[in-house]
C-alpha cells in the first residue's frame, strides 16, 4: 500500500497541547481546501510515492521520538491513511493527526488524537467544516481556530458558545503568523473569559515562517 508522501522530518511540535516535545512529522500530499493563510501550499501537489511499510522505516530512524504527527495537506484525503494510522499505532507510538475539519472522523481511531480545524471567515473555507464530527471527538482531541482578524474572533466565540461549550475538549486559538498581535488576542480571550488556549506556533518562532522540514 502507498501514499504520496510530501515530507517527513523531526522537530519540534510547534502547535497543541503537546507543543514543545520533538515529533516526527509525516507530510502527506494533497489539500481539498484553499485556505488564504496557508502556511503549505507545497504539500497541495508536491510529493513521492511510498510504501507504508518505507515510511515507518523513515520513522524508525528516529529512535528516541516516540510521537508521530500526521499532517499535510489535507491527510485523509488519501485511502490508505487509515492503514498508515492503525501501522503507527500498532508500533505503540503516540499518534497525533491534524486534520482540516471538512471529512468525516468516524474511521480514525479513538487511540489517535485528532486535532481539528474550525476554518475562519478570512480563510476563505469557513463553510467547510463538517458538523457531524463533534460527536467523534473525545476528550483527548483538540479543536484549533487561526484567528487573522477581529471577524476570526468573534465567529470562534459564537462557535465555541452553541457547540463546544460541553464538549470538554481543548480548544486552541492560533493567531495566523504576522497578523493580530500576540498581547491583542490574548487580552481579548481574558477580556471575554474564554475557556481557550493561546496556541503559538513555536516552530515559526524559532525557525521563521518559510522554513521545511522544522
Amino acid at each position: 500500500m502507498t501514499l504520496i508522501v510530501n515530507e517527513i522530518f523531526y522537530s519540534i511540535q510547534g502547535e497543541t497541547a503537546t507543543a514543545g516535545f520533538p515529533a516526527v512529522f509525516v507530510r502527506l500530499t494533497g489539500c481539498n481546501l484553499n485556505c488564504a493563510y496557508c502556511d503549505s501550499r507545497h504539500a497541495s501537489t508536491e510529493g513521492t510515492a511510498m510504501e507504508i511499510g518505507s515510511i515507518i522505516s523513515a520513522i524508525e530512524q528516529y529512535p528516541s521520538a516516540n510521537h508521530v504527527t500526521v499532517t499535510g495537506g489535507e491527510p485523509l484525503l488519501q485511502n490508505n491513511t487509515q492503514h498508515l494510522i492503525r501501522e503507527i499505532l500498532n508500533k505503540g507510538w503516540r499518534l497525533q493527526i491534524e486534520t482540516n475539519g471538512s471529512i468525516l472522523l468516524k474511521d480514525v481511531p479513538e487511540q489517535a488524537r485528532k486535532i481539528v480545524d474550525v476554518k475562519t471567515p478570512s480563510s476563505g473555507e469557513a463553510d467547510s467544516f463538517e458538523m457531524r464530527n463533534l460527536k467523534y471527538l473525545t476528550g483527548r482531541d483538540e479543536i484549533k481556530f487561526v484567528i487573522a482578524i477581529a471577524e476570526d474572533y468573534e465567529y470562534s466565540k459564537d462557535f465555541i458558545y452553541k457547540y463546544l461549550a460541553k464538549k470538554g475538549i481543548i480548544i486552541n486559538f492560533s493567531p495566523a503568523y504576522n497578523t493580530i498581535p500576540y498581547t491583542e488576542l490574548a487580552e481579548k480571550i481574558l477580556t471575554d473569559n474564554l475557556p481557550v488556549r493561546l496556541n503559538l506556533q513555536l516552530h515559526k518562532i524559532i525557525w521563521g515562517p518559510d522554513r521545511q522540514g522544522r
